[in-house]
């Protein structure tokens, strides 16, 4: 056989398998910087279930930023897969150190060692990879190992939002094969939950009672049980005291962004009171004040409180301590989301005398060269910024139009749609042929 023929049997051996590198996952740099910060964020101490997952998924991050963008190095990737074998060696009680949850570990070492030109040691991982699925085939002939649906599911949920109700079909599908993972029960009622975050509404009955099982199935779940007080309030129940009570627990934890902290903060913003949300993060930050993901958490807080709340009492004192939160997230996390960059700015729209900062962070970021759904994004946010605090409602027309114009949906075009239409309705407005105009041609 010639080196040609061995190297394309490889390269088809490599593209079969069930691993981070063929799942077709977003790597673009952003991405790959923005999730590389996402994992610092959890707690990476012993008893979590999805420690092997953690140091897989950093694995290849840190392989994809070295390879196509030099921002990271293969050692590091190589040494997140070697943690990602024994979390994995240490997690499963059994008497062999090796089985099926290996599968996806020792197909990304492979892939590793492809990159770095090692055959040999690619070959051996092949191999591996081989012997696992004759010794562990899956219980379903015609499906993947549930294993494998289970860690793709997981980094599923991970990369994008808009793939939760997939995870969860994933994660349903190994927990036909395997009903007894209690993690893999937990994180499919999560995904369903997740996909509904953004609805105030609560989730459909079926869903509230799986939620309501994987709460008695996961009692020490506080992340879970968070999600639950949260589709309780939405439902009109009275869960203030409830929360108060979970906030005591979750002081009590490591600090991680599975802890339950975010998700309870949430809950006391929308359903307690926004300003118990700010001090029970600044309680938290008050016992781990160097912890980064607090200070995310409590810079949440305080842009719900100064920004979404109209409130003409509102102390220059508070808006500095949001100022300077977000500032300070910004500086810690390599590649912080636009996200914290816009809401630094609504802040110091709110200020007395900051405002020109505002306008100086919308206008670098309207120069950055973004994907389509970013750009929707800051013409969005900029529309409102420029409608509710600067009272120049042209300009914002003129930048929901722009939202619109580009030709993706969103969730950022749907909104400057239906606000476009609103105002048309309204016909108050001397730019209502113009967006006449844009809807039609639009076809929406």
């Amino acid at each position: 056989m010639s080196a040609a023929q061995s190297q394309s049997i490889l390269e088809a051996k490599l593209k079969a398998l069930q691993c981070h590198f063929t799942w077709d996952i977003d790597s673009s740099r952003s991405r790959l910087l923005y999730l590389r910060g996402k994992l610092e964020d959890i707690s990476t101490e012993e008893g979590n279930s999805w420690l092997g997952h953690i140091y897989n998924l950093q694995g290849y991050i840190h392989c994809q930023l070295s390879i196509q963008y030099q921002q990271s190095s293969t050692e590091d990737a190589r040494c997140f897969f070697s943690k990602a074998t024994e979390a994995f060696h240490r997690s499963r009680n059994t008497i062999s150190d090796e089985g099926p949850w290996l599968l996806v570990n020792y197909g990304n070492l492979a892939w590793l060692h492809h990159h770095l030109g090692e055959q040999a040691e690619c070959q051996t991982y092949l191999s591996k990879v081989d012997a696992l699925l004759k010794e562990y085939p899956s219980p379903s002939q015609d499906e993947l190992h549930p294993e494998i649906y289970a860690e793709k599911a997981w980094t599923l949920m991970k990369f994008d939002k808009d793939q939760y109700l997939l995870a969860a079909d994933y994660f349903q599908r190994a927990i036909r094969m395997q009903p007894d993972m209690v993690e893999w029960n937990t994180s499919c009622v999560l995904a369903l939950v997740k996909a509904y975050k953004f609805d105030d509404t609560p989730v459909e009955d079926d869903v509230l009672e799986k939620l309501r099982m994987a709460k008695e199935q996961d009692p020490e779940n506080l992340y879970l049980a968070a999600h639950d007080l949260d589709q309780r309030g939405r439902k009109g129940e009275k869960i203030e005291d409830e929360a108060r009570e979970l906030a005591r627990k979750v002081l009590k934890n490591p600090v991680s962004s599975y802890s339950g902290m975010k998700a309870l903060l949430r809950v006391y913003i929308k359903h307690v009171s926004v300003d118990e949300a700010v001090a029970l993060a600044e309680e938290a930050l008050e016992k781990h004040p160097d912890e980064r993901y607090l200070k995310k958490c409590a810079a949440l807080c305080y842009r719900w409180r100064i920004v979404f709340h109209n409130d003409s009492h509102l102390k220059q004192s508070m808006i500095d301590r949001g100022i300077s939160l977000h500032k300070e997230i910004i500086s810690l996390y390599n590649h912080p989301s636009l996200l914290k960059k816009i809401s630094l700015a609504n802040i110091y729209a709110k200020s007395n005398h900051s405002q020109y900062e505002a306008e100086k962070i919308y206008q670098e970021l309207l120069e950055m060269d973004l994907g389509p759904v970013k750009k929707q994004m800051i013409y969005n946010y900029y529309a409102k910024h420029l409608n509710f605090d600067r009272r120049d409602y042209n300009r914002s027309i003129e930048y929901h139009m722009k939202a619109a114009e580009i030709p993706h949906q969103s969730y950022y075009r749907e909104y400057s749609i239906k606000v476009l239409r609103k105002i048309k309705e309204r016909n108050r407005s001397r730019m209502c042929g113009e967006i006449e105009e844009l809807l039609a041609k639009l076809e929406v």
